[in-house]
């Protein structure tokens, strides 16, 4: 009795440590490829807004929240130096535009001389032509004759001389003239440089610098974008690539939404590689988007690739890191996988939905 009395609560605790194994089969049912990608919130036309000139923030017209019109000014720098050079070169404009117009007279006078030399290269030129007649003629001496090829030579050139003058006095006038306008309206867009405006009709997102702060060229001042259009930004890896088109559907998650999920749509593949990360940078827009969004929150994407209709499915967690699925009596079994998710992983071979598998240990 003794030997029975012990002998059962034994079979007993087996049998029970065996039903208590996790197990399941093979199922046959459809499977969602798709790849994951972290990414974060964009506004549509989200921008930096930057200087293209250093100074000190003299005034701050904007505050976080604010909704701007394009051309509507921002901040305000320090302009001191900008408006004495644009006084320098207004100077400068109107003692050339004053100096041009008495500068009439230089080329009344450059015109006279013009005149002269050309009368006098006239009267040269028929003294010269006359006494070359006469001289064919041997009448007159060869000394008359010289003299009046000299004389009709040097008319010649003191006139060819005298229109080159003019020409260039005229040009230079013009020059100097039209290169104090240009100083005079690159002072005055120098000017204007020290007004920050925005590129957009937006909403400022962020104000970054106070009053009094130096600035450079690279200093990020505030950051705007559209107030009600976003988007996600992903990077995603260089050998996944090319299983991303336009238009594909994704599945989104956010921290800031748990327990929701929203779908969207790839809308850009940048066509160039990260050489730092290996990355391509991807965006994506919602389809459904959540009644409120942020710009840079975070969010999870699955990009889905493909979709693989009747798939002999295993939970992932039943295959071992050797390809092996366990049967009953601890037989080993090894398997061919096929695609995968992120809960299920496909048998191409070595199972069938009639056998139970274990979860390994």
């Amino acid at each position: 009795m003794k030997l029975i009395s012990y002998y059962i609560p034994i079979v007993f605790l087996i049998s029970a440590c065996s039903t208590k194994k996790d197990h399941t089969r093979a199922v046959i049912k459809n499977i969602t490829v798709s790849l994951y990608a972290s990414a974060n919130v964009k506004a549509t036309d989200q921008y930096t807004v930057t200087s293209t000139v250093p100074g000190i923030v003299k005034q701050i017209n904007v505050n976080p929240g604010d909704l701007v019109k394009a051309g509507e000014i921002l901040f305000v720098l320090e302009n001191r130096e900008a408006v004495l050079n644009a006084a320098n070169a207004r100077q400068a404009l109107d003692f050339t535009t004053s100096n041009s117009r008495a500068s009439s007279e230089r080329l009344q006078e450059a015109i006279y001389q013009v005149q002269v030399a050309k009368e006098k290269y006239q009267l040269d030129s028929a003294f010269y032509y006359r006494q070359k007649i006469l001289w064919e003629q041997n009448i007159g001496t060869r000394l008359d004759f010289d003299q009046r090829h000299l004389a009709f030579t040097t008319s010649a050139i003191n006139y060819d001389a005298a229109n080159k003058s003019l020409a260039q006095l005229k040009k230079q006038l013009k020059n100097d003239l039209e290169l104090s306008k240009i100083n005079y309206s690159i002072s005055k867009k120098r000017q204007t440089d020290y007004l920050i405006k925005s590129e957009i009709d937006g909403k400022v997102f962020d104000v970054i610098k106070n009053k009094g702060e130096l600035i450079t060229t690279q200093t990020t001042l505030c950051v705007l974008g559209k107030p009600d259009q976003f988007y996600l930004e992903m990077n995603v890896d260089e050998k996944d690539i090319i299983k991303i088109n336009l238009s594909q559907r994704v599945e989104i998650t956010m921290d800031s939404y748990q327990g929701q999920s929203f779908s969207g749509r790839v809308s850009k593949i940048y066509p160039i590689m990260d050489e730092r990360s290996r990355t391509f940078k991807v965006e994506a827009v919602f389809l459904n988007p959540p009644g409120k969004l942020y710009p840079n929150l975070t969010a999870e994407v699955n990009i889905i690739v493909s979709v693989k209709k009747n798939a002999m499915l295993i939970p992932r967690n039943y295959l071992d890191k050797n390809n092996c699925v366990w049967l009953k009596g601890d037989i080993k079994k090894k398997v061919i996988t096929g695609v995968q998710d992120e809960k299920n992983v496909e048998i191409l071979h070595g199972l069938d939905t009639q056998e139970t598998i274990y979860k390994p240990d």
